[in-house]
This record gives structure tokens, C-alpha cells and sequence, in this order.
């Protein structure tokens, strides 16, 4: 039983935010690997203090007076995982999520974020990157967590995600004329270089961590306008200077092999789903600094939703799910070997919350190793995120965002779907 490991640790956990975490920590794990890409270590120790990583060193040393404990001696200990692509205020989908965005309230939205938020942070997840809501409520969110006064994981907010005006981000697709101004108040449309730099720079200024801009059509789009490119490219252009005067990475949703290009040439910091390719897709990407991003678990969402209900979603929707269940994977079987790089990220959302780990197993499905599936879920997406000097590793001075499987993720990564323990800057996290 989990709690059987720790539980004196758990007695103390971070479930309420209030209370206060024992000044010293000591971690002993059985195996650990402090650095993913480099060789396992075995029997160690780690110290924490004040939320942070003191030391890490070999063996099971001696304890500190009045430290707390935890025997992790049977478990492999591995540094906190990062999910680079989630929504957390939803994970309802098709006419059911199109009804919620009309029916619940900003503050409703916000206790969905919460609850969304502890699913994921207990199934392992640490920190996220939050790309897109229109009320403003993940912001809420991450601010809390950052005081201590909620729980959750680490959050980096895109805000609302940029699109030009019927494109995949215009929240007022499929709704009657009238609703238009309602969705208006999101400020996220923009028609023009001109009035993209605004939206880019409003988004900014409600305080957005990072700009995700969608280029091309996207298949939860209601509206039957294809998969490609619906931005032009001064529009583009004008979003990604923008966001660069402002020190903010950009994040770019595109399916079409022709959107994809063109945030390629603006030398983007990610390309999300990244479907469909060309020649001079392939050879572009291979040669830049730009981090794939998979999402492959959305079709998991898919599948499960129509299994329980076959008309959840519209025709004109249902065509391109059934066309992205087909194709998902393929992107990534070409660009591993390309030496792309990967940053994890399922689209949590599109599929159920917590259960962001089903991502790995669907890498290894198509071309990655398990350890490049978890450096992808760590060092990658920490730098992705520009958190490479807070996480991503297990080592003195960082964020003591620690978790333990029972397994070996580097032979069977399907332990990363029974986590047994978690440690978000250095407060236990109650698994139950």
C-alpha cells in the first residue's frame, strides 16, 4: 500500500498548503537516477531543506537530528516529471465541452483547474505548461500555488492561445452570431500584423508566462476549414517579435505541414502536435533549436469518448478525429531519428487529467527509447520551459521536486502509471 511507505511523511503532507514542512528532509533511495541520460546510481541519500535540494550523495548516510525520513530503499527515485502541453480547466470534450464554456462560470472553471491540477500533480507531474484558457482562471491558479495558498503543480500560463479570426483559437466557433462579443472578452483574435501585436501584447499583460499561437486548423475546430496554415505569415511574424520583446517563448499549435513551416522559419520554441510533413519540413526541423512537442494521448480522449457516447462530437469535428486516431505517431517515427528534439507534453484536456503518463508508453510505441522518453519528460521539457536551472534533475540547489516508482522506467515505463510517491518543492503530497 503506498501510503505504508511514508506514512508518517504523508501525516504532514502538503494537502493543505498552510502547514508547515519539517526543515530537514532526508530521502533514502534504493535507486536513483538524479540525471536522466546518465547512468542510474544506486543506493543514495538526499537532503532537503526548505523546499530545496542540499545534498545528494551515495549510499544511505547518516540522519541529521529531528530530520524526517523517508525510506524509499525499494524504489527507484527520479526527478519530478513535466507535462510541457496541458488545459487544465476541462477535460470534457466535443458538444460536452462546448456546452461547459458557455454554462460554467470563471470561478466553476477555477475549481476545475484545482481539482485537475491535484490529479496531475499526484499521477507525478510537478510542473506543467498550461497552453491555453479564456477566463483567466489557471492564472488564478498559479499564482495561488506559487503563494503556498492552494495545491498544485508548478504552472507556466500561456494565457488565451492567439489565432486570427475563425481560426482554431476563436472560441466563438459554432455558436450563434450573437455569443460573438462573449467570447470577445478572451481578446485573443487578431486580423493583421498590426492587431496581432496587440493581442500578443494584452495576453502579456494579463501575464502570460509564455505566448502559444495556433497557425494552422485544428481538429476540435467547429468549423470545416481543413488542417492548414490560417495565419499569414506578417501575422505570425508580428506575434513571435512581439512576444520576443517581452522575453516570452512561443509555443505553436499546427497540424499542416505549411503552418509548421512557417514557425520553423521564425525559429519558434516548439511546434505542438506537428502532424502532417514534407521534405523541406523534415529537413528544416532537423536542422533547428525547435522542440517537438507530441501530444499523442489525445487520441486516448478520442477513443474513450466515443466509445461511451458515439455522437459526442459534430460530423464535421468527427472526420478529422478519425483521421488524427490514424495518423498520430507518424510525425514522431521521422523526427527521432532526425535528431528533432522532444519535450513531453499529451495535451491533458483533450485526454483525461492524471492520466498524463499514458503519453509514455505511446512514445515508446513509436521510436523512443524509454530513457529518451524521460529525458524528454525532464531535462528537455525544463529547458523548454527556461526552468533548466530550477528542474529537470535532481541536484543540490534545485526545486525539490522529487518522485519514486515501484519498477524500472528505463526497461518498462509503464510504472509511471502507479507513482508511489511525490515530493513538489519539498512538501510530501498525499497520493490518496
Amino acid at each position: 500500500m503506498k501510503a505504508g511507505i511514508f506514512a508518517a511523511a504523508v501525516a504532514i503532507s502538503a494537502l493543505l498548503p498552510s502547514m508547515v514542512v519539517a526543515q530537514t528532509t532526508v530521502i533514502h533511495a534504493g535507486r536513483l537516477i538524479d540525471v536522466p541520460g546518465e547512468a542510474p546510481r544506486g543506493p543514495a541519500t538526499i537532503i532537503v531543506e526548505d523546499g530545496r535540494i542540499l545534498s545528494v550523495t551515495d549510499g544511505h548516510s547518516d540522519v541529521p537530528a529531528d530530520a524526517r525520513v523517508i525510506d524509499l530503499r525499494d524504489h527507484t527515485v527520479l526527478p519530478g516529471l513535466i507535462d510541457s502541453h496541458v488545459h487544465l480547466t476541462s477535460d470534457a470534450g466535443g458538444l460536452a465541452g462546448q456546452l461547459e464554456a458557455v454554462t460554467l462560470s470563471p470561478a466553476a472553471q477555477a475549481f476545475n483547474a484545482q481539482a485537475n491540477g491535484i490529479k496531475t500533480l499526484r499521477a507525478g507531474f510537478t510542473t506543467v505548461r498550461n497552453l491555453g484558457d479564456g477566463d483567466g482562471a489557471v492564472f488564478a491558479l498559479r499564482d495561488a500555488v506559487n503563494a503556498g495558498k492552494a495545491m498544485g503543480p508548478r504552472i507556466i500560463d500561456a494565457g488565451s492561445s492567439l489565432s486570427g479570426t475563425a481560426g482554431h483559437s476563436d472560441d466563438a466557433l459554432g455558436y450563434r452570431d450573437e455569443l460573438r462579443p462573449f467570447f470577445a472578452g478572451a481578446a485573443n483574435t487578431c486580423d493583421g500584423a498590426e492587431d496581432c501585436r496587440r493581442a500578443t501584447r494584452q495576453q502579456i499583460g494579463r501575464g502570460a508566462d509564455v505566448i502559444k499561437m495556433t497557425i494552422t486548423g485544428g481538429v476540435n475546430s467547429r468549423i470545416g476549414a481543413g488542417l492548414g496554415s490560417q495565419m499569414f505569415d506578417d501575422e505570425a511574424a508580428a506575434i513571435v517579435a512581439t512576444a520576443r520583446m517581452f522575453g516570452r517563448k512561443v509555443a505553436v499549435h499546427s497540424h499542416g505541414a505549411d503552418g509548421t513551416l512557417q514557425a520553423l522559419k521564425l525559429g519558434v520554441d516548439s511546434i505542438e502536435h506537428g502532424t502532417m510533413l514534407t521534405d523541406d519540413v523534415i529537413a528544416l526541423w532537423a536542422k533547428s533549436k525547435t522542440y517537438y512537442v507530441p501530444t499523442l494521448s489525445t487520441v486516448n480522449g478520442y477513443k474513450e469518448r466515443l466509445a461511451a457516447n458515439s455522437a459526442a462530437y459534430e460530423p464535421d469535428v468527427l472526420a478529422k478525429i478519425q483521421w488524427r486516431i490514424g495518423i498520430t505517431g507518424k510525425t514522431l517515427q521521422v523526427l527521432v531519428p532526425r535528431g528533432v528534439r522532444i519535450a513531453f507534453g499529451t495535451d491533458a484536456g483533450v485526454s483525461k487529467h492524471g492520466r498524463n503518463a499514458d503519453e509514455f508508453e505511446l512514445m515508446v510505441e513509436n521510436g523512443m527509447t524509454p530513457e529518451s522518453a524521460l529525458i524528454a519528460a525532464t531535462i528537455n521539457a525544463a529547458d523548454l520551459l527556461g526552468l533548466s536551472e530550477e528542474i529537470g534533475t535532481i541536484a543540490p540547489g534545485k526545486s525539490a521536486d522529487i518522485i519514486a516508482v515501484a519498477g524500472d522506467p528505463l526497461t518498462d515505463v509503464s510504472v509511471y502509471k502507479d507513482v508511489q510517491f511525490v515530493m513538489a518543492r519539498g512538501k510530501v503530497i498525499d497520493l490518496e
